[in-house]
């Protein structure tokens, strides 16, 4: 009978630092990017490394002080607009030696939390959260010891950084261009939120008072609904639902996600209504899927890779204390209008 074949040995930096004929000091400071280390050293140390197949243990280099990981908190991994801002966060840390750790916690404001702190307990250098549900509160307890970037949420804080978008400014886009089209009932589907979360101004209050200060600005405040649904396909298929079989469907609907945008425009399509002949649908994030043929979705554009980028730029500084002021950094939201909205239907 054949023996296991025996584990491989774990290679340390004194492999590397033998094997480049250097110290371990040095392996170290190549290690950490530390001041000071030439690049021909670094040149040095990093082919070893890469000849011996090195991985620095990350439980060791948390005792030093830094794991080199970056936790990422979403809600859910269905909507395209987190991968846009994950693409962004991984195109910044691409050439560092930051990892990437996504937590999908789901909407609940516990498990949310308890993602978090799983984050924390496993000594990650930083956090980058995508509009937490989570309590304000535990949020800036959490931001007060590890470097923190939350992003969506416009409240401004002294112990963390944002990454936000001008939301009442992309709504009120939205409506003038509707209104522009003939459009006088115009539906506004948006997250409900979480009520004891003391965020005071989350993406969806902030898309809401935009929308509702635009509609006035055209004088129909008459006309205005706001429908609360999860950001999801099957938030928006039963709020579409809803919305239009009431006794009067809206002629255009806004929602605050891409993605429940599509819910929407699945139950017009059960119900027989033709996108934009009898309903005008717009979404929001202008996610890859919104400029699909069969889709062709009019939608706001806030630069969700440009989101992460920046997210990770200011993690990174905060972590590395090059910076230890909070910073809020905002984008200017775009209308892109595609074939998914046109004049409403006369009677």
């Amino acid at each position: 009978m054949d023996s296991a074949p025996k584990q491989k040995k774990r290679v340390t930096i004194t492999d590397v630092a033998r094997h480049a004929g250097v110290s371990t000091t040095a392996v170290s400071k190549v290690l950490r990017n530390a001041y000071g280390v030439s690049a021909t050293m670094q040149e040095r140390v990093r082919a070893a490394m890469a000849e011996l197949d090195y991985r620095p243990h990350a439980a060791a280099r948390g005792m030093r002080g830094r794991t080199y990981t970056i936790g990422v908190l979403l809600d859910n991994i269905r909507n395209a607009f987190f991968a846009d801002i994950l693409d962004g966060i991984r195109d910044q840390l691409l050439d560092s030696e930051y990892s990437v750790l996504i937590g999908a916690a789901g909407f609940g404001a516990e498990n949310q939390a308890k993602t978090i702190r799983s984050m924390v307990d496993r000594q990650m250098d930083g956090l980058i959260l995508i509009a937490p549900g989570t309590p304000r509160t535990e949020v800036l307890a959490t931001a007060a010891t590890t470097p923190t970037v939350v992003i969506g949420h416009h409240d401004p804080a002294d112990v963390h950084d944002s990454v936000v978008d001008a939301d009442d400014a992309g709504a009120g886009l939205v409506v003038d261009h509707l209104v522009s089209l003939g459009h006088r009932n115009i539906a506004l589907l948006s997250a409900p939120g979480t009520k004891s979360s003391m965020w005071k101004r989350t993406p969806e209050i902030v898309l809401t008072s935009g929308y509702l200060e635009a509609m006035e600005r055209h004088g129909l405040q008459d006309h205005a609904r706001v429908f609360q649904a999860r950001y999801s396909d099957d938030g928006g298929y039963k709020a579409g639902m809803q919305l239009l079989t009431g006794t009067e469907p809206p002629t255009a609907i806004m929602t605050g996600a891409d993605v429940a945008a599509l819910g929407v425009y699945r139950a017009a399509h059960e119900l027989g209504m033709r996108v934009p002949q009898e309903l005008s649908l717009v979404g929001y994030n202008n996610t890859a899927i919104a400029a699909l043929t069969p889709v062709q979705l009019t939608s706001v554009d806030q630069a969700g890779h440009t989101m992460g980028a920046a997210a990770a730029k200011m993690l990174i500084e905060r972590v590395e204390g090059q910076r230890d002021r909070a910073m809020q950094t905002t984008m200017t939201p775009r209308l892109v209008i595609r074939r998914s909205t046109s004049s409403p239907r006369t009677a």
